[in-house]
């Protein structure tokens, strides 16, 4: 591969646009595809390239990256007859960004080197500021030479870029963060109501928590929103459910027991069912506003609530 690789980039969504834009700002060739032309046409304003295809775009390049809502989405992209694996060059590096499924990522992986490629899944955190920013944390699984391959590309999306181990281990990690996110926004969401329903500005409970033991990044990139009632999506609740979903079967095939995320996966069930998938998952509040009869955000303008 030559010291400037093009870069294939497929899935041009809520974090899959900006991360292509700042491959761009680095100075990275770039061949896009989306679904939605929309999406393409202005990262070509800013300098990529537009492919009509997956087939197109896999041809084109030395590395593809793939940034898709589920695993379903990504194994069609990969495996199709006019997807990445029957269209690359042999020698291509396929870096799936998307959170998928663990056992799957080790297949995509074996598939790829069938056929000459190679693969690392490459999930990622940090949420829609992280990824406008070029902040995201990046967890990689694959072979340690195809990390390094991939370290300048990640660096142009990333500050915390870890290898953490063979293929399917950056999925595991990514199911490990998305627990503890999770697990966050809820004890969050039950502190706040709390404090409204007791009579405290959670304006006053967020700087109080935000400098004791309690801070967190998801206080910190959260919580302001939360308290306004401002939800539109930098993650979508459905995605975090599908998360979840992800997670308790990847515990179930290692005999793990996780009670606690089982419970905020019913949460997040219950906030689907209420019709507020494509809220952001910080939206997990409502519940216990809803429970409590108390709007954080009324609260917090000392509105009645």
């Amino acid at each position: 591969m030559s010291t400037a690789p093009v870069i294939a980039f497929i899935g041009l969504g809520i974090m899959g646009r900006p991360m292509a834009h700042n491959l761009l700002k680095a100075g990275h060739a770039v061949v896009a595809f989306n679904r939605s032309r929309a999406a393409v046409d202005a990262l070509v304003a800013a300098g990529a390239r537009a492919a009509d295809s997956v087939a197109a775009a896999a041809e084109a390049a030395d590395l593809v990256i793939t940034m898709l809502p589920d695993t379903p989405d990504v194994a069609g992209v990969l495996r199709g007859p006019d997807g990445v694996f029957a269209h690359a060059r042999p020698g291509t590096l396929v870096v799936d960004m998307s959170t998928i499924s663990p056992v799957v990522a080790v297949e995509l992986a074996a598939e790829a080197r069938a056929r000459g490629l190679s693969c690392l899944d490459a999930p990622v955190s940090g949420g829609d500021k992280g990824a406008l920013a070029g902040t995201l944390s990046i967890m990689v699984g694959g072979a340690a030479e195809d990390f390094e391959r991939a370290r300048p590309v990640f660096a142009a999306m990333g500050r915390t870029i870890v290898h953490c181990g063979p293929a399917g281990a950056g999925q595991t990690v990514k199911a490990c963060n998305q627990i503890v996110v999770a697990l966050n926004i809820a004890a969050l969401s039950e502190a706040l109501v709390l404090g409204a329903k007791a009579g405290v500005n959670p304006a006053t409970i967020l700087e109080v928590l935000g400098g004791g033991l309690a801070q967190s990044r998801v206080l910190e990139m959260r919580g302001p929103n939360m308290i306004r009632g401002v939800f539109a999506p930098g993650f979508k609740a459905r995605l975090h459910q599908k998360d979840l979903g992800l997670i308790l079967e990847t515990a179930r095939s290692h005999g793990v027991s996780l009670p606690l995320s089982g419970l905020v996966s019913q949460f997040f069930t219950e906030l689907l069912a209420k019709g507020r998938g494509d809220l952001d998952h910080s939206a997990l509040l409502t519940l216990w506003e809803d429970r409590a009869g108390r709007s954080v955000s009324d609260a917090t303008q000392g509105l009645p609530g």
